[in-house]
């Protein structure tokens, strides 16, 4: 049947509106699409961002504040061990002075370097606290590197002493060199002394941290150089459930500091008992890795870190104290500088776009 005049002029209405409609659903289209991608950044990107340890520094003090005055949410973090001494650990926060939430997913297999892979790996994940949308993925061995670092030098700052010079570092991996790099920022360091059980790895460490950092690091054979006579002990070996107590009391001198990076792996019990402060960052999390087993033999604890920061529990009172803080890495502190590796890479166009 042929069509009459009418059909005929409505046809090109018909058709505008259809083109006006598809185009406007393809609108809607490609934004839903953009609503839907996330920001992939590896290792490389997130180096790429060129954050600073002092930024770090200074982000992590902030999250400890707003810790302090319980304004973050941060549940225990669960794990699983799918080998002995190796961990998979789920961490969450969320931090609303920042306007940031999100998840690190975390592993420490401590026969990787065997494999020639990193003892820590994982990926660190951002959501939109509005939305719960992802936002970005990224590679979170160097954020853990470097916070964990931030983390000893904010500890530092309240406990160890103004004029502190020397370093002893027992592990030379990834965490020992990131917690000298951070201590060299807020101390004067001259002199380092590092420890590992593999010569190769400790030669390595004293070569390349003297070269980086410009101090004076040399390679110890025997872990007890590392620690007596220095102003600052880091311990940063894997972790284990049970010590295997390398350090013996009388090691850690009057008036020095220590950072237990690997919880209590390296030190005897008489050892941590000769401390007259015992701190960390966070109470229940210890609370709960207690009730796994671990820290079955440390001192009384004195403060967290938020309380220290916030001057609600005293810092390092004399000179002759020993203090130490066990810090077992938190998940504000990496969403904090997730948070900023995120905005500098959306600055820098650096990333690869996934649609989800």
């Amino acid at each position: 049947m042929g069509k009459n005049r009418s059909q005929l002029e409505l046809e090109p209405d018909i058709a505008e509106s259809s083109r006006n409609n598809y185009e406007r659903e393809s609108k809607s289209a490609v934004a839903e699409r953009k609503r839907q991608q996330l920001l992939y950044l590896s290792q490389a990107d997130v180096e790429d961002v060129g954050l600073s340890m002092a930024e770090i520094i200074t982000a992590l003090e902030r999250a400890f504040r707003e810790k302090a005055e319980g304004r973050v949410q941060m549940p225990p973090k669960p794990g699983i061990q799918t080998r002995p001494s190796a961990f998979i650990h789920a961490m969450l926060a969320y931090i609303p002075a920042l306007n940031a939430a999100g998840l690190k997913c975390v592993a420490g297999y401590p026969d990787n370097r065997k494999r020639g892979l990193p003892y820590i790996n994982g990926l660190l994940i951002l959501n939109d606290p509005e939305t719960g949308v992802p936002l970005t993925v990224m590679d979170c061995g160097w954020i853990t590197s470097k916070r964990t670092g931030a983390a000893t030098a904010v500890a530092a700052k309240y406990l160890a002493r103004p004029e502190s010079e020397s370093v002893g570092i027992l592990g030379c991996g990834v965490q020992g060199r990131g917690n000298l790099e951070a201590l060299n920022l807020v101390f004067h360091i001259k002199r380092v002394r590092v420890y590992d059980v593999d010569p190769k790895v400790r030669e390595a460490c004293a070569a390349e941290m003297s070269a980086q950092l410009g101090l004076d690091v040399v390679a110890v054979t025997d872990p007890r150089e590392a620690v007596v006579d220095a102003d600052i002990v880091i311990t940063a070996g894997p972790i284990l459930c049970v010590p295997h107590a390398t350090i013996r009391p009388g090691w850690l001198g009057e008036g020095a500091f220590a950072s237990l990076v690997d919880f209590d792996s390296y030190w005897h019990p008489d050892a941590l008992r000769e401390a007259d402060k015992f701190c960390t960052d966070d109470v229940p999390q210890l609370e709960y890795y207690r009730q796994l087993g671990y820290f079955q033999s440390i001192p009384p604890i004195h403060a967290d870190l938020g309380q220290l920061i916030m001057r609600r529990k005293a810092g390092r009172e004399t000179a002759t104290e020993r203090t130490i803080t066990c810090n077992l890495g938190l998940a504000i502190e990496d969403v904090a500088v997730g948070a900023l590796v995120y905005k500098r890479a959306l600055e820098n166009n650096l990333g690869t776009w996934i649609t989800l």
